[in-house]
């Protein structure tokens, strides 16, 4: 971090800071994320998260191109937006990292955030039991509740790190012939539900920080964040936590819950939308959804782990009824 933004973030949070730790690199060496800590300040330590533009990405796939680039500095635009805009509205349902400090100069971006492990949420897991992915989607449904008919100003129009527009590369290398003619369409359903929300975009376990007790999660990562309909981020995050026997076993049981908390969430917040109509719309939209995130997988990355049995039935599935005028 240069001297001018430790400048301006001990001006703004009134104490001395000192580096406590690097928490991690951020995606293709694009900066860091680090702990601080506080001398004689109202907290112990902050999160910092600081992106600095490289000239050259090192993309640990080998997806280095300008759009891939572009695609980066708009992603950082919009979690700066998110936390300047919209965060606040979040509630202790959907509890999201206060934001003391966002600033920009020239290739850099800063942000100054409340540290979760501080607040509580110290505990990050590499798997789950059913009951503590449930608390994940509950957090997930309370988000698309609050922002349920919003228009997404400021972050991507089409939240999701993998959605079309933004991955022609990824289609163009893909060889899933089939599916690569229908993946249009099925952008296409998706955008079309009448059920439009904001979505994290890329609400994968890693991005969930959990209570010592495991009842509680707060939600970080907002570079994706942007309209879509939730299911979007129901079915990234659940094949972010289990493997293709589990998501047969689970996928129903999962669903359920979701939507259960989703019909609380908008009850909660007195919404004239009917919860039966939004379940009967994304319910209808899960496979669509997996489809439109395998698609981006198989041009990606095609040997990933998350390309099994259960995928490729459903993406199969959605193709033919789409092949046979259904949607």
């Amino acid at each position: 971090m240069n001297e001018n933004f430790q400048d301006i973030t001990r001006r703004a949070l009134r104490a001395d800071i000192f580096k406590i730790e690097e928490i991690q690199t951020l995606w293709s060496g694009y900066g860091k994320i680090m702990r601080y800590g506080l001398k004689d300040g109202d907290r112990d330590s902050v999160v910092i998260k600081h992106v600095k533009l490289p000239d050259q990405g090192s993309h640990p796939r080998g997806w280095n191109t300008d759009r891939s680039h572009q695609r980066k500095i708009r992603s950082y635009q919009v979690e700066t937006a998110w936390y300047r805009e919209w965060a606040e509205l979040c509630d202790d349902s959907c509890i999201v990292p206060h934001c003391l400090l966002l600033e920009s100069y020239e290739d850099e971006f800063l942000m100054v955030l409340e540290d979760l492990d501080a607040s509580g949420f110290p505990v990050r897991k590499s798997s789950v039991f059913l009951i503590e992915m449930q608390v994940c989607l509950k957090w997930l449904a309370n988000l698309h509740a609050i922002f349920i008919g919003r228009e997404p100003t400021g972050l991507w129009s089409v939240g999701t790190y993998w959605h079309l527009d933004t991955r022609p590369d990824e289609l163009e290398v893909m060889e899933d012939i089939e599916l690569k003619q229908a993946a249009t369409r099925i952008d296409r359903i998706l955008r079309e539900s009448p059920y439009q929300t904001f979505v994290h975009g890329d609400a994968k376990l890693a991005n969930f920080c959990f209570s010592s007790d495991g009842h509680k999660v707060a939600a970080v990562d907002f570079q994706y964040v942007g309209g879509g309909c939730g299911i979007k981020d129901v079915v990234y995050f659940i094949s972010s936590c289990l493997h293709e026997e589990d998501c047969e076993r689970y996928e129903e049981e999962l669903l359920d819950w979701y939507f259960a908390r989703l019909k609380e969430a908008l009850a909660k917040r007195k919404s004239p939308i009917d919860p039966a109509d939004i379940e009967e719309n994304w319910r209808a939209l899960f496979p669509v959804a997996w489809a439109d995130f395998h698609r981006f997988l198989k041009g990606w990355s095609p040997d990933h782990w998350k390309i099994n049995g259960y995928s490729e039935r459903i993406t199969r599935d959605v193709v033919a009824r789409l092949n046979s005028g259904d949607h």
